[in-house]
């Protein structure tokens, strides 16, 4: 980041953010963009409105200091000259303890308007949400209004009455003031009438709000009690509030309390004017509470802005590296701390700093019960969510209970208790314990980042690696050619629903046998491939068994087994994106060097290079989302789901997306691309970086196939995550775009998800993602499998398609155990295609995925031998009265990869049938 950058990043970025968190919040509430305007107008003058009014009495002050110092000042420039006058200046300022640079003072509303401006001019003038969207006369908020026009000339009304209020108000606030004073106030009134002509009429309309609020205000001055006119002026608009929220329908009942209870709030000033109050008590300024102010300041910055975006990225540093394009993750953490720092230390700072005696103790206070809250919510609240894309959108949909919301307000109010009273009694204490904190926060980050730039390391090396060559699959015409597919997270539950819907998969599917009746040994990717690609051998129990080796290892042997064994049998073998090899996210492709034979590559990411700009475009939501991460771990659980919207952390366009998804006039600009943001179930906007990434691969397999008349035998193990890294595809394509909207299709479509009166619960955006994203890689696999045989490769290859899990979606009812978990998070794919066969078929029997190298090596070798353990490769392995299976926990491979899993929860499927819920049970540990 340049200085540039950091300093924009402190002091304007959290405006900014705060600007589109308000508007996003107005728009689900009021439904109207024009209107949002006025409310976000509305919050942001009654916010700062303590600020200027501290600002205008120390503007009042400075007048007044500077009028009653002018004669003797004029004395002085009159009668001496050079140096004398300079120091009799200098003495008479001292002497009056009046410090030239105190001139600053007056000018502090002016340094205020500033960033604020800008900010409001980078949010509204870059809101796609506006465009096209027209607001009483005005035609189009996106751009200048243009209302009236003279001889063919349009002419921008909205900044001339801007201009016009803000002389009035200017005419009135100024009145008595000296001539600088007014000078200086009509020329920036001028000075935003030039800049704000060509801009467009959103801005405008928001900055005219301000000038008339100021308007009102400056009138309010002038009265001889502003307060009670202004309590009873309140007290009406808030019994119309009232009244509207009771009397008008609203959408959901979340919305018709907000509003009746916005109208109640209102009532306050007025009740509080009613309260008989004594004279007002004098609070000096002491130091001890700038002391805790700047302490807590720091503390909220330090934890929101560095820790929580390290120990994110310390979890998975690879997952935030485009490996196209390396650039260091910490970037991230950079920006974040300074949005932080910008937010906590210099904007609260302003506050404080502009308060009176009473309000500083209270912000003291107030920020180190805040600090309270946000460590016990970080650490103790929302921990179990889901796993985190790289964008910070969980995998599964967020929900808290009203159980767990009461439970963190009680303990809130505990803390709030506690922390006051140590306020109270000791303000010592409190300087120690944010003190010890900030060197725990420091050390704890500094810490992880150091892990974080030794990972970094590696991954870089695999990078470099990675990128050397471009895979190339080979097929042979004239030999034998098997093919071993890993779709991540694929569920076989929908296969017979994408079959329904798009019949033209039968045949291209042909000669396929699908087994619904199949399961995995565990229900994520470190508990399912092992077994997967090496067998019986490497299931989670035998895994644990052979405690003498590191998990990394046996994943390892896993993975170089089939390559290895085909290899050895003279066939021509190529792997593509083994999954955790060398316990690296970016696949380690040095464990097959000792293998020659072998061709090692990785695919994802390889086909949409020519995204790059796009992809560089997709740091500014990556970036924003990480402080708002942040903000939503350290929220109340009652405030979370409004903080992370669905993951996307109050975007306002996504916001209006969700309400207009079929307006034509609404265009998306070009900076979504790579940033994906979910509205709801039907509709999305940007595009999701890890899906291209994968579903690019299908789409261009016939790309990087080569054929060949030669006799010789081929071998392909491919991993492939369309089918994990989900997103909303536009329907009926199933394509990614940059707007999907797939309302009416999925309401003129409900039926495909029934099937012999057994209908799928797919209703939420999980769902439908889900389900979208397999359809999307089923085609592309069907286009394939066409294209292998317009070569003439399709009967002569082997084909299984499996997965490593299925998923937890609420799909079915009557589907999970006690502790929440579904039995379809382990019903993995499992489809079959063996040489020359035709027809599609089903089949009932049990299969697991780690009958996969069995059913690979069958007639290439006469019983196949595990090279690492010696014992046979088949799949008796399933032939017991009960299949142990690993419930798992932590799916962690940098902090899970000792010499056994850790976590001893286990489930037993007895009877042979994996989709009967009575079969499975909780066991002990089976392999102690």
């Amino acid at each position: 980041m340049t200085f540039a950058q950091v300093l924009h990043t402190i002091l304007i970025a959290p405006l900014s953010l705060f600007f589109e968190v308000v508007y996003a919040i107005a728009y689900r509430v009021i439904h109207n963009p024009g209107l949002s305007i006025v409310a976000l107008s509305l919050a942001m003058n009654f916010l700062v409105l303590p600020l200027y009014k501290r600002a205008d009495a120390m503007q009042e002050e400075q007048r007044d200091i500077e009028m009653k110092l002018q004669p003797w000042i004029r004395h002085i420039k009159k009668n001496f000259k050079g140096d004398e006058r300079m120091m009799m200046l200098q003495t008479y300022y001292r002497q009056n303890n009046y410090k030239p640079t105190d001139a600053l003072k007056g000018s502090v509303s002016l340094l205020l308007e500033v960033p604020f401006f800008i900010a409001a001019y980078q949010f509204l003038s870059g809101l796609q949400m506006l465009n096209g969207i027209s607001f009483g006369p005005i035609k189009d908020l996106g751009a200048p209004d243009g209302m009236l026009v003279v001889a063919g000339v349009a002419i921008n009304v909205l900044p001339i009455l801007m201009t016009t209020i803000n002389f009035i108000s200017g005419a009135i606030y100024t009145k008595g003031f000296p001539l600088k004073s007014k000078i200086q106030l009509y020329g920036m009134a001028l000075i935003f009438l030039v800049f704000l002509y060509q801009s467009p009429a959103g801005l405008v309309f928001y900055w005219t709000l301000n000038n008339l609020f100021s308007l009102v205000k400056n009138i309010f001055y002038k009265l001889k009690n502003p307060k009670k006119v202004l309590a009873i002026l309140f007290s009406l608009v808030g019994i119309l509030a009232v009244a509207v929220g009771i009397l008008r329908p609203w959408d959901n009942t979340k919305q018709k309390i907000c509003v009746i209870a916005f109208g109640l709030l209102l009532q306050l000033p007025l009740l509080l004017q009613w309260k008989k109050v004594g004279s007002a008590k004098e609070y000096p300024f002491e130091k001890k509470d700038t002391l805790t102010f700047v302490l807590g300041g720091c503390f909220l910055a330090v934890l929101s802005g560095l820790l929580i975006p390290v120990s994110v990225i310390h979890s998975s540093p690879a997952e935030f590296v485009n490996i196209m394009h390396y650039s260091s993750p910490l970037h991230y953490v950079a920006y974040s701390s300074c949005l932080a720092f910008g937010l906590f230390v210099v904007w609260f700072g302003i506050f404080f700093w502009l308060g009176n005696g009473l309000g500083r103790k209270v912000m003291a206070a107030g920020i180190w019960v805040l600090s309270g809250w946000a460590v016990v919510n970080y650490m103790f609240f929302g921990t179990k969510n889901g796993t985190l894309s790289t964008l910070l959108h969980y995998d599964h949909l967020l929900h808290y209970s009203m159980k767990q919301m009461l439970i963190n307000l009680v303990v809130l109010c505990g803390v709030t208790a506690v922390f006051y009273l140590v306020w109270w009694k000791n303000r010592g204490i409190v300087h120690v314990v944010y003190a010890a904190a900030m060197v725990a926060l420091v050390g704890m980050s500094i810490s992880n980042m150091y892990g974080i730039n030794t990972q970094l390391k590696q991954i870089k090396t695999d990078i470099d690696r990675v990128n050397q060559d471009m895979a190339t699959i080979p097929l042979s015409t004239k030999g034998q050619n098997v093919m071993v597919i890993m779709l991540d997270r694929a569920m076989g539950l929908f296969v017979p629903y994408l079959m329904q819907e798009d019949p033209n998969l039968m045949a291209q599917f042909d000669g396929f046998t699908f087994y619904p009746n199949s399961v995995s040994f565990g229900p994520s990717t470190n508990f399912g491939t092992p077994g997967l690609f090496g067998g019986y051998d490497y299931t989670p129990e035998n895994m644990n068994r052979r405690d003498n080796l590191l998990l990394e290892e046996k994943q390892n042997e896993a993975l170089t087994l089939m390559p290895r064994l085909f290899d050895e049998a003279g066939y021509n073998v190529t792997v593509c994106d083994p999954p955790y090899a060398g316990y690296e996210w970016i696949p380690d492709l040095s464990i097959y060097d000792e293998y020659p034979g072998i061709n090692a590559y990785v695919t994802k990411g390889r086909f949409n290079q020519e995204n790059a700009q796009d992809e560089s475009k997709n740091e500014s939501t990556r970036l924003r989302n990480f402080f708002c991460y942040s903000i939503f771990k350290i929220s109340p659980l009652a405030l979370q789901p409004t903080v992370y919207n669905e993951g996307n952390y109050n975007c306002a366009d996504a916001g209006y997306l969700a309400e207009h998804p079929s307006d034509k006039v609404y265009t998306i600009d070009k900076d979504f691309q790579g940033s994906f943001q979910l509205v709801d179930a039907h509709h999305s906007i940007g595009l999701n970086r890890d899906f291209i990434g994968a579903y690019f691969v299908l789409k261009n397999l016939s790309e990087i196939t080569e054929i060949t008349d030669q006799e010789e035998n081929t071998f392909l193990m491919m991993d492939n995550d369309s089918t994990h890294d989900v997103t909303l595809l536009q329907e009926p394509e199933y394509e990614p775009e940059e707007t999907v909207d797939n309302e009416l299709f999925d309401e003129t479509n409900a039926g495909r998800f029934t099937i012999d009166g057994q209908a799928l619960n797919v209703d939420d955006a999980e769902d439908y993602m889900h389900y979208q994203c397999m359809m999307a890689s089923f085609k592309q696999l069907g286009a394939y499998f066409d294209y292998m045989r317009e070569q003439g490769v399709y009967d002569n290859t082997r084909i299984i398609l499996v997965s490593d899990h299925g998923s937890n979606v609420h799909l079915l009812d009557d589907v999970y155990m006690e502790d929440g978990m579904s039995i379809y998070s382990y019903n993995c794919l499992m489809m079959v295609k063996d040489y020359n066969s035709k027809g599609y078929t089903v089949s009932d029997t049990l299969m697991t995925n780690a009958d996969t190298p069995a059913l690979a090596l069958e007639g290439v070798i006469d019983n196949p031998v595990n090279p690492y353990t010696k014992n046979p490769i088949n799949m008796d392995g399933k032939n017991t009265d009960v299949l142990h299976l690993f419930k798992g926990g932590n799916i962690d491979i940098k902090t899970n990869n000792g010499y056994r899993f850790e976590d001893n929860e286990w489930y037993g499927l007895k009877n042979g049938n994996a989709l009967d819920l009575q079969n499975w049970s909780s066991i002990e540990d089976p392999s102690r």
